[in-house]
């Protein structure tokens, strides 16, 4: 290690010796102690009416010599519509001859009048019927297209059971004062956890000494569903779980903890890894990392609503969170995790400690001590109170001969407002096309924990070179900067770099936030680099480790 980062820290004094602070005390208690802390886990057209009418003299009751003809008008009471059209008749007296002649020419006058205004009439009409048929048309246009556009209705889905009070559950519990027996908080929980199975090529020595040969491995966690937007489902998980995957799977719970299955024909049973032929098949989903946060081992898993089967879907329910600093020590919990990959399984145990420190390279800060046993595939899973409620994700475990019982969870209050942010983020899926894969220009090397106590760098990815007038150079990155998040997903290795980068394209641009030496202090920056296109980058040795 010294010799790797020999004249590569800022921080070294003027002598040419690093600040070499707690290297003794640490290799001390590492002897003392013997413990390992390991990892758990091995979304009207408007219509325009036209009228004319015509303005008519009210005429008289009854007729005159100005006024020969009988007028009559009515109202009619039934419709209450107000006065229809007037009715005429003609008199019972004949009138004289040049009367009846000025009469008669009058009559055709009007009947030419009735005749031009008939036609207009008719006119306006015909419109008024071609412009209904056109406005129909279009509305059915309209509404057809928004039915194809627009995403139909977003299913809700329902949010785990938990005891209100002690009058509504039985109280069986040998230290709890009210909530539900193990049995209560297992049935109602269950559906909310899931089983997560990720996959990874990794390439290994050939067998005859030259060259490489990818090898698939696969490994097991477990998730809490904890929220869901218009098309996804979101699952909170451990980041150790989905790091370094090419691709991962999800698998449903039924509500007496097997996997669930599908009835629909179409949907592609998977069976479970293990050779174990009592456990039953389950319908797996595919899934995306949505984001992560390595510095607090939490991720947020996503799975298009679209793809989980109908019968599946009206069974899974969104897990209800509590509130963790409410926590004592000796408070009953319940564990539910896929312990070693075999499916779903409950334990129980007691709250230990709060707030204990824990420091490792998966994990850093405090965590819930519980004696309920936690195994290699519990990482992500459930912590929950006897209400029911989510209290803590189940992360890593103290592994030693001496040790037992010693597993830790998140705190649920403390990983709440992280996941909050990593479920706004946008769910993004690997750029498959090698032509459009990007690059960002860096030789770079870990800085871990042992590092940041050794040489007081921070942790993350240490820049230990940058490509001239590359991507990175481009965007200001320097030598000796200590990258710790990418578009807001937080990177504490190479690994995670390169495994983030190939989420993105050649020419799309992501702010990096880094730390650099300021008057001998690290001090936090934000800036934006323009990806490069991989292929099109200087051809570098695998083992250089350039991003």
């Amino acid at each position: 290690m010294s010799e790797e980062w020999k004249g590569m820290n800022p921080m070294e004094n003027g002598s040419g010796e690093y600040e070499d602070k707690n290297r003794n005390s640490s290799q001390e208690e590492q002897k003392e102690t013997g413990f390992v802390l390991r990892d758990s886990m091995e979304d009207t057209g408007s219509s325009r009416e036209s009228q004319e009418t015509q303005e008519l003299q009210e005429p008289g009751s009854a007729p005159t010599p100005e006024n020969p003809v009988y007028a009559h008008s009515y109202r009619n009471e039934e419709k209450k519509e107000g006065y229809n059209s007037y009715h005429f008749t003609s008199p019972t007296v004949s009138p004289e001859p040049e009367k009846a002649e000025k009469e008669e020419k009058k009559v055709k006058r009007d009947s030419g009048r009735k005749n031009s205004m008939g036609k207009k009439a008719a006119a306006l009409a015909g419109g008024a019927i071609a412009f209904g048929v056109i406005a129909g048309a279009v509305f059915l246009g309209v509404s057809y297209a928004g039915s194809q556009l627009l995403p139909q209705q977003t299913t809700k889905i329902e949010s785990t059971q938990v005891a209100a009070d002690s009058s509504d559950v039985q109280n069986t519990n040998a230290g709890s004062s009210s909530g539900y027996t193990v049995a209560q908080v297992a049935e109602n929980a269950m559906p909310s956890i899931v089983s997560i199975t990720g996959i990874s090529i990794q390439e290994i020595p050939n067998y005859f000494g030259y060259g490489t040969q990818q090898y698939q491995g696969e490994s097991s966690g477990s998730g809490i569903i904890v929220g869901q937007n218009d098309t996804e489902l979101l699952i909170a998980t451990n980041a150790h779980v989905v790091a370094n995957t090419d691709s991962i799977t999800v698998c449903f719970t039924n509500q007496d903890g097997t996997a669930a299955t599908s009835s629909d024909s179409t949907v592609e049973q998977t069976s479970t890894s293990s050779s174990d032929s009592s456990l039953k098949d389950g319908t797996y989903v595919e899934a995306q990392v949505k984001g992560s946060d390595t510095g607090n081992d939490l991720a947020v898993v996503s799975v298009k609503l679209s793809d989980i089967p109908e019968d599946i879907l009206s069974q899974i329910k969104v897990a209800t969170i509590g509130d963790s600093d409410s926590l004592a020590m000796g408070d009953q919990v319940v564990a539910i995790g896929n312990a070693l990959g075999y499916g779903q399984s409950v334990t129980s145990g007691y709250v230990s400690a709060l707030n204990k420190q824990v420091s490792s390279d998966s994990a850093n800060g405090t965590f819930i001590q519980t004696d309920a046993a936690i195994n290699p595939g519990n990482s992500g899973g459930a912590l929950l109170n006897m209400k029911g409620e989510l209290v803590g994700i189940n992360s890593a475990k103290i592994a030693s001969d001496e040790v037992e019982g010693m597993g830790f969870a998140i705190p649920i209050s403390q990983a709440e407002p992280i996941l909050d942010q990593l479920m706004s983020q946008e769910t993004r899926e690997k750029v498959e096309d090698e032509n459009q894969a990007s690059y960002l220009g860096v030789t770079c090397m870990d800085s871990t924990s042992t590092v940041n106590e050794m040489y007081n760098i921070p942790v993350g990815v240490f820049v230990y070179d940058v490509e001239e007038d590359g991507p990175a150079d481009q965007a200001g990155i320097k030598k000796g900067d200590v990258i710790t998040k990418i578009d807001g997903t937080s990177v504490q290795t190479k690994e995670d770099l390169t495994g983030r980068l190939e989420y993105y394209k050649a020419g799309e641009t992501v702010d990096i936030v880094l730390y650099r030496t300021d008057n001998g202090e690290y001090k936090e920056q934000t800036v934006s680099v323009t990806l490069g296109a991989k292929k099109d980058s200087p051809t570098m040795s695998s083992q250089s480790g350039q991003e």
